[in-house]
């Protein structure tokens, strides 16, 4: 089957690697960016490809059957609503949109237009998160008890949106597919502004899990900071056999599953999966998509609920008196 080709709207920091990914299964055709001098060097080293800085030419080009959008997330509604119009299948970096609203504004567009509209929910596709989704599957957990999602790093490029719309996402999105929970619900919602910029930059979500399996509610938490020196990328799955952890920061042997002998001894146990980059994995996804007309994995549904949840918790964030660091009330 011939590869469809697609453009990538964006080449900076996270772009870039989409750009390389579409190249290496030889199915990038443009690359649209306003830096001329990023293009000139992405052009130097992937060669055949074509570079400009006019999203309009691109919607215009009928080789491209399918846009990459990687910009600002601000920009996302708007480039993805012109690409879906002019007849182009769509993959937009997470967020979706800002506005639930957006969000389904694209859907639509998108069914009636017979177009793929996939989002970048990049865990989705992490061959680890995947192995865990199996063994809870299996019941090798037995009930679960509590999810929590830890997300934290160092962040000097603060942009004009909170730490939750940056990873939270990721987080939500995972939590949800692994539980099989379309519709989670913040319960609890906590952040702080601690440079005085306005800007949330360290939060927690206490979040329910309604599980159709087992008619059940299962309780969780996200934790996300910006200010954080040490990096922490894990997930912790609580159950009545076995504690799954997925330290996403470490090189090898992610996902380990701890349980409790009798005696009180505590056993771990390292978890195999695929060594595949999970970008890879989600471009060659979207290719098949665009191919087959098969409806993605991270579909708008599931950004439908991300966007949902983060515009909710925004909403309380913002009607909270505000406490500038450092001050006592």
């Amino acid at each position: 089957m011939e590869l469809p080709k697609v453009a990538v709207i964006g080449c900076g920091n996270w772009g870039k690697n989409l750009v390389r990914n579409f190249a290496h299964l030889g199915a990038l055709a443009v690359v649209c960016d306003s830096d001329s001098k990023q293009l000139e060097r992405l052009a130097q080293e992937f060669m055949g490809i074509r570079v400009t800085t006019s999203f309009d030419s691109v919607l215009e080009d009928k080789e491209v059957a399918a846009v990459v959008i990687a910009t600002p997330s601000d920009t996302h509604f708007a480039l993805a609503k012109k690409s879906l119009l002019a007849g182009k299948h769509v993959y937009v970096e997470k967020p979706l949109a800002r506005d639930v609203n957006e969000c389904e504004e694209l859907d639509s567009i998108a069914n009636q237009r017979n177009l793929v509209l996939m989002v970048g929910h990049l865990l989705l596709y992490h061959p680890a998160v995947n192995c865990l989704k199996e063994v809870i599957a299996s019941g090798e957990l037995g009930e679960l008890l509590f999810v929590r999602s830890d997300r934290m790093n160092f962040n000097r490029f603060r942009s004009h949106w909170s730490v939750l719309w940056d990873l939270a996402p990721h987080d939500l999105s995972m939590m949800s597919y692994l539980l099989d929970c379309e519709a989670p619900e913040v319960t609890r919602v906590g952040g702080w502004d601690t440079q005085g910029d306005n800007l949330v930059d360290v939060a927690y979500l206490d979040v329910s899990f309604p599980v159709e399996k087992g008619n059940r509610i299962i309780p969780g938490q996200v934790r996300n900071s910006w200010i954080d020196p040490q990096k922490l990328v894990r997930l912790t799955v609580n159950g009545t056999k076995k504690t799954a952890v997925l330290n996403d920061t470490l090189f090898e042997d992610k996902l380990t599953l701890h349980s409790m002998t009798p005696e009180g001894r505590m056993i771990v146990e390292t978890a195999p999966y695929p060594d595949l980059e999970p970008l890879h994995l989600e471009c060659e996804h979207f290719l098949q998509c665009v191919s087959t007309g098969q409806r993605p994995r991270s579909d708008a549904n599931n950004a439908y609920h991300v966007v949902k949840v983060l515009s909710d918790v925004e909403a309380r964030l913002s009607a909270r008196p505000r406490v500038q660091a450092g001050s006592r009330k």
